[in-house]
């Protein structure tokens, strides 16, 4: 392993993977390189894969059939939803990994929004009322870490209660407490379909104004106060600000995204000659960690962790 990079190492990274229905299926995402939606009965495997590479967690994101999104995005509350079926099949094959699932409606919502729609508009207690029912349903289905990624107000103080109502205290809750509007978002909403539903919408009555450095703490410590087990700040290169003064401040580990537009982005310069790859790919995932994240979810994953394992 190269000397520049011995504060990394593969038990830094959170993979996130997208799923999707059928048997045996691996279809590519276009818009991110080597990122596949993958079927469920082929979840193990990457499983087993990344927990001998010393990847301790996985992130799951539902592909899921436009047949089946609604207003309301009910299937968002299906126990036998991809998640839910994902988390089953990763438990029941014996691997020792943990398991990070997104709560949000904006997989399930015909509209692409994260949270119910009203007049035009995102109501906030009506989501957040659907969203503990949400995160219950993937706890009971073997999600070890609950990550509200909506961003409504007041939601992580219910889905701890609902949580330990169920008797899933020990399931945490990494929040997306500092989730900024941004057009790096773009590559996973073609991943999980939500770009074609979201239309011309956009969710900046909800998510973060980029320019906003005191906000972003303030959330932080209401999420840490509501009961988060650990905070995130996505996108994380471009908020790399954001993560080191949240990790200066905050009382939980604090986690960044390495979104799918930031992978793309250093993939597209690889492939064009203007980047060695490795390096920029182990570069980026070095920043976050000397700006103070206790963590990254990184689509390198696998591949960082091969190469730092060489």
């Amino acid at each position: 392993m190269d000397d520049r990079f011995h504060g990394l190492s593969a038990a830094d990274f959170i993979w996130p993977v997208f799923v999707r229905d059928g048997e045996n299926e691996t279809t590519p995402v276009d818009s991110m390189p080597g990122v596949n939606r993958v079927s469920v009965d082929l979840l193990p495997a990457l499983a087993r894969q990344a927990a001998d590479l010393g990847i301790p967690e996985m992130a799951l994101f539902p592909a899921t059939d436009p047949a089946l999104k609604t207003p309301n995005g009910d299937e968002a509350l299906n126990p036998d939803n991809l998640v839910c079926r994902a988390c089953r099949a990763i438990k029941d094959s014996g691997v020792t990994i943990r398991l990070v699932c997104d709560v949000a409606l904006d997989p399930y919502t015909s509209h692409g929004q994260d949270g119910l729609l009203r007049e035009g508009y995102v109501i906030n207690d009506e989501t957040v009322a659907v969203l503990q029912q949400q995160a219950v349903v993937q706890a009971n289905a073997g999600c070890d870490i609950i990550a509200p990624s909506d961003m409504m107000d007041g939601r992580i103080g219910v889905i701890r209660a609902a949580l330990d109502a169920a008797g899933h205290s020990a399931v945490d809750i990494m929040a997306y407490s500092a989730k900024y509007a941004s057009a790096f978002y773009g590559p996973f909403r073609d991943a999980v379909g939500s770009a074609s539903s979201l239309g011309s919408g956009d969710k900046r009555t909800y998510q973060m104004d980029p320019a906003n450095t005191h906000e972003a703490l303030h959330e932080v410590a209401l999420d840490i106060a509501e009961g988060a087990t650990s905070v995130m700040v996505k996108p994380g290169m471009p908020y790399l600000d954001i993560v080191y003064r949240v990790a200066q401040m905050a009382t939980k580990p604090v986690y960044a995204y390495q979104v799918s537009g930031e992978y793309s982005m250093i993939c597209a310069a690889a492939e064009a000659g203007v980047v060695e790859r490795d390096g920029a790919m182990l570069g980026s995932l070095t920043a976050f960690k000397r700006a103070g994240a206790a963590g990254i979810l990184t689509y390198f994953a696998p591949d960082a962790a091969r190469v730092l394992a060489a």
